[in-house]
């Protein structure tokens, strides 16, 4: 459905693009209006304004029931506050009480020749104040509309709304809350046990999600990441640099990418599969870049291990990724433990944010520069592996020794050998 309709925008805007290229003076002209046509479009179709509900006034509460004070609105959260806790979901049948004044459902709007006595209540709906007011006005979810001839002789309030004078009168001072405040109680803080757990949880989460798609990318793409792996630890400062720089490029290449597609017909058919290839390719590099890290991390570790006398079992990519992956690691999971420590935590959390962003960055760069593993110049794999044979290191001068003049190991010399070569 949502490619039907990106089709239809596009199909839509080639009339407006057909003279733009031949129009080259007007181009830039051309690009933001139909940038600003998909954005409206986008926004018309992503953000869908809550139903209102039928207008309806709400009666007072019996004694001891749900009741807001109007009379100061200094304090809008707690103003907010009590009237969410007192009314979560109002409905038509809904009581609160509010003292010298009166509650609203739904849209309400006072007429140019009418004058309202007392506070005024408006809950999730518009207030278009058209005559007088003589009192303080109210909104939760809507907007407040002062048009011209309309008067409040008191303060106005806005929660999660907006307040447009159009040409009336406010007497009192105009204040709005964007953000929602919860009820007292609604979320109550986490004891420190409970934070931790939840950080720990978040850290193992992400942990066994990277070691997920590690291990789908040795298991389908084992030589591509072993490339960019070997590119990482031959080149790692180019790779820091190349991934530096590619970060920074990302941005002004996608818009590039997406002028160039704009200003072409056929282009304009392709922008949405263009935008999604661009964003995954964007994130394999990262992400694919990041586990690459990580495996020539293991790999590293466990040859020095080997290299030491220690039995490590089978050595594979599966275990160079997972230990890898536990090292890069070992700073987040200090950070789940000991975050909440006022000076410590701070200082471990910032050193894991910048070793993954290093990290990241130079598995970027190393991805870019081994073309996703396909180009090994940068690997350090100047010798194909076919050729390290004993028949290759036999022809191959070993401290001064030419090879031609060593024997041939047994009582005879194979068929086709010849030990007259040096002489």
């Amino acid at each position: 459905m949502r490619t039907n309709r990106a089709v239809l925008v596009a199909l839509g805007l080639l009339p407006v693009w057909a003279p733009a290229a031949h129009a080259t003076p007007c181009a830039l002209r051309h690009v933001h209006g139909v940038i600003e046509t998909v954005r409206a479009f986008v926004v018309q179709q992503i953000t869908q304004a809550p139903a209102k509900p039928k207008p309806a006034t709400l009666a007072p509460a019996a004694a001891g029931g749900p009741s807001v004070e109007l009379r100061d609105l200094s304090r809008p959260e707690a103003i907010e506050r009590t009237v969410r806790s007192e009314l979560p979901n109002p409905t038509p049948e809904s009581r609160i009480t509010v003292p010298d004044g009166q509650a609203r459902l739904g849209d309400f709007t006072i007429g140019s020749a009418e004058t309202l006595t007392g506070h005024l209540l408006v809950l999730k709906g518009d207030a278009n104040v058209y005559g007088r007011l003589l009192g303080n006005l109210v909104t939760v979810d809507g907007d407040v509309h002062v048009h011209q001839g309309g008067v409040v002789s008191g303060d106005v309030l806005a929660l999660h709304g907006d307040v447009k004078d159009e040409g009336g009168e406010i007497d009192g001072e105009v204040r709005t809350l964007s953000a929602p405040t919860l009820p007292t109680g609604s979320a109550a803080p986490l004891s420190p046990i409970a934070a931790t757990l939840r950080n720990m949880a978040g850290v193992v989460g992400v942990f066994l999600t990277l070691a997920a798609l590690g291990i789908g990318l040795v298991t389908f793409a084992r030589p591509n990441l072993e490339v960019v792996s070997d590119t990482v630890s031959h080149s790692f400062g180019r790779a820091f640099f190349t991934g530096l720089v590619g970060q920074i490029l990302i941005l002004p290449t996608f818009g590039m990418l997406i002028v160039g597609l704009v200003l072409s017909v056929a282009g304009i058919l392709l922008l949405p599969f263009a935008v999604v290839v661009y964003v995954l390719l964007a994130i394999l590099g990262v992400v694919g870049g990041y586990l690459a890290v990580a495996h020539a991390i293991g790999e590293t570790y466990t040859r020095r291990r080997m290299a030491q006398g220690a039995t490590l079992g089978s050595p594979n990519s599966y275990r160079y990724l997972l230990v890898g992956l536990a090292g890069l690691f070992v700073l987040w999971a200090a950070w789940s433990v000991f975050g909440r420590v006022p000076v410590a935590g701070e200082i471990v959390r910032g050193a894991a944010v910048l070793v993954t962003w290093l990290m990241a960055t130079v598995g970027f760069g190393a991805a870019l520069l081994s073309r996703a593993g396909v180009r090994e110049s940068f690997a350090g794999r100047l010798i194909p592996p076919e050729a390290l044979t004993d028949e290759y290191l036999w022809a191959t001068p070993q401290f001064g020794v030419p090879a031609v003049r060593r024997p041939e190991s047994g009582q005879g010399a194979r068929p086709g050998t010849r030990h007259d070569a040096g002489r």
